[in-house]
Formats: C-alpha cells, sequence, structure tokens
C-alpha cells in the first residue's frame, strides 16, 4: 500500500480527502494537525488514521517526522484558508502558509527522498480578472486582490522551484471554490446556509445578512475536488500546474434563492455593506481543460444536491 501524508487532515478538506482516499482501500493515511480541538471533525474516521501533532511552521519538528515516516505522497492542504481572514490577518496568513511548505519542501530536497507531493494553490491567484481571461485557464495572468492569494501565488512557485532547481516531484493544483457538508463559516454559502438553519431554529430573528450578491463564482463539491486531488497525483506531470472547477458560473443571488426555496420560513434578505469585500471580480469561470483532458475527470454531484446538504448539515448543527 502507499503511505499517504495529509497535513492539514482536520480542515475541511482534509477529513473529506481522507475519507476518499480510505474509500479506495490502497493506502496507508497518516495525518497531521494543529490542536486537539480539530479532531472531533473527523467523527468515526479517527480510527482508520494515524494522526500525528505537528507544528509545520517547525522546520526541525517536520525533517523528524517526514525522515520517520517517509511517505510516498503528501497531500499539502495545511493553510489559512480564509481571504476574508487574511485581510484581517496578513501577516498571519503570509507566515503559515508559505514556511509550513518551505519546511515540507526543504526535508525533501536535503534528503533526497523520492516522495510525490500535491502543493495546493487557488483559483483566487487570477484575480482581477478581464473578459477576454473569461474562462480563465493556467495561462491567464495573475492580478491578486488578498493577501491569502499572494501567499498562494508564493506557495505555487515555491513548489515550482523547487522542481525546476532540485527536481522535487510536485504537482500543482489550482482549484477554484469549493464547497459541502462540513465547510465552516467565513464562505458565503456555508454562512447562508447557517443562518437560514438559526432562523428555522429560533435562533435568530427571520433575517437574513448578505454581501455582494451580484458576483458570479465557479463552485465544485469538496467531493469532487478531493476525486481531483488524487488523480492529480496518480497521472499529473511533474512541475506542472492544472485549474480544477466546473466550468460554470453561479451568481450568488441565484445561489442564495435556490437556498431559500429549500426552507419553509419566510426570510427577509438585508444587505450589509461591511460583507463586501475591497474589490469583487464579477464573475469566475474556470477553465479546467488541461486536467480533464489529462484526467477524465469532471464534476459528477449536482451543484442543487451539494446546496440541499450543506443546509442539512447547518440544521443539525444549530
Amino acid at each position: 500500500m502507499k503511505k499517504v501524508l495529509i497535513t492539514g487532515i482536520t480542515g475541511f478538506v482534509g477529513k473529506h480527502l481522507a475519507d476518499h482516499l480510505l474509500s479506495q482501500k490502497k493506502y496507508e493515511i497518516i495525518g497531521t494537525y494543529r490542536s486537539d480541538s480539530g479532531l472531533e471533525t473527523l467523527g468515526k474516521l479517527k480510527d482508520q488514521l494515524q494522526l500525528k501533532q505537528v507544528d509545520l511552521n517547525d522546520p526541525q519538528a517536520v525533517e523528524s517526522f517526514i525522515l520517520s515516516e517517509k511517505p510516498d505522497y503528501i497531500y499539502h492542504l495545511a493553510a489559512q484558508a480564509s481571504p476574508s481572514k487574511s485581510l484581517s490577518h496578513p501577516m498571519e496568513t503570509l507566515t503559515n502558509n508559505i514556511a509550513s511548505e518551505l519546511s515540507l519542501l526543504e526535508v525533501l530536497r536535503k534528503h533526497t527522498l523520492p516522495t510525490r507531493v500535491l502543493i495546493v494553490s487557488t483559483g483566487d491567484v487570477y484575480g482581477i480578472v478581464k473578459p477576454a481571461d473569461i474562462p480563465i485557464d493556467e495561462e491567464t495572468p495573475m492580478r491578486p486582490v488578498n493577501p491569502y492569494a499572494v501567499s498562494k501565488i508564493t506557495q505555487d512557485y515555491l513548489a515550482l522551484q523547487y522542481h525546476l532547481a532540485f527536481k522535487i516531484d510536485v504537482v500543482r493544483v489550482r482549484p477554484y471554490n469549493h464547497i459541502g457538508p462540513g465547510q465552516k463559516e467565513g464562505y458565503v454559502i456555508s454562512d447562508f446556509a447557517k443562518q437560514i438553519a438559526e432562523i428555522e431554529a429560533g435562533k435568530k430573528e427571520s433575517v437574513l445578512s448578505v454581501g455582494n450578491l451580484n458576483v458570479g463564482r465557479d463552485f465544485t463539491d469538496v467531493r469532487d475536488v478531493v476525486r481531483a486531488y488524487e488523480l492529480a497525483l496518480e497521472k499529473g506531470e511533474s512541475g506542472e500546474v492544472y485549474n480544477i472547477g466546473s466550468g460554470k458560473s453561479h451568481k450568488i443571488a441565484d445561489v442564495l434563492d435556490t437556498l431559500l426555496s429549500f426552507s419553509k420560513e419566510q426570510i427577509e434578505v438585508k444587505v450589509d455593506q461591511s460583507k463586501f469585500r475591497p474589490i469583487d471580480v464579477p464573475e469566475i469561470i474556470c477553465d479546467s481543460s488541461k486536467f480533464r483532458k489529462l484526467t477524465g475527470w469532471k464534476p459528477e454531484i449536482p451543484f442543487e444536491k451539494t446546496l440541499q446538504e450543506i443546509l442539512d448539515y447547518w440544521r443539525k448543527q444549530v
């Protein structure tokens, strides 16, 4: 069996990736986590995983851990992943996201380990896209609009640099918005669903607070995204980068209308200017044809099904 390391395994994507890889029954899975509180998110999966608390910003701790485990594959997911949080905590975002990856790459360089690594960047790196750039392919110029995107550009190109200079076996992916049950607050669809669930439970007045509804985004179910991650390490060309997304744009106003249609409550929608970002790109559509041609991957879970499951998840939480 291949030995797989998932950094940030207790995160939203980490949990879904672990669940997917376990279902394949061909991997031994090790996961790193930052704090004990995050272990609760894994639920019953904990019994099927090897878990290790590691500070990925500590190069010596990372070196000792990697040398003891010698994984065949590394899925590097650990990161501060909120664009909005990065605006209020830019130093934390940049330091954490860059240092953790550098710790991993340095161990592979120093000890010439044959480990294959997936470096997860983001579609946010493209930032302000012009109409002529849509749909957005891997050659689109990068015009980042928040520190999170800058940190991910650095991660992306740091991986490329280590591949070119030291022959480290890395595959880079730039996933667009991924959503699904278990996503925490701070992301637009999860925030909508949580508010609806709270209103239904009588824990909040029947007013739903929203930001900018007039933008379009490319959403993919996280369970389709983690399938893509596995394919990227199985079939991706070393050093290459691949966009991952649905290829469809959903206007946020329409997403909200769909979620509201799942509820019997009469809910007032109220715009909150504090929820607006300093710069918001009007529309984003991913061109993932490069990855699709290589792997045959395509999203399989219907968008409306994902929305229903997100709302049902929050109904259980509140």
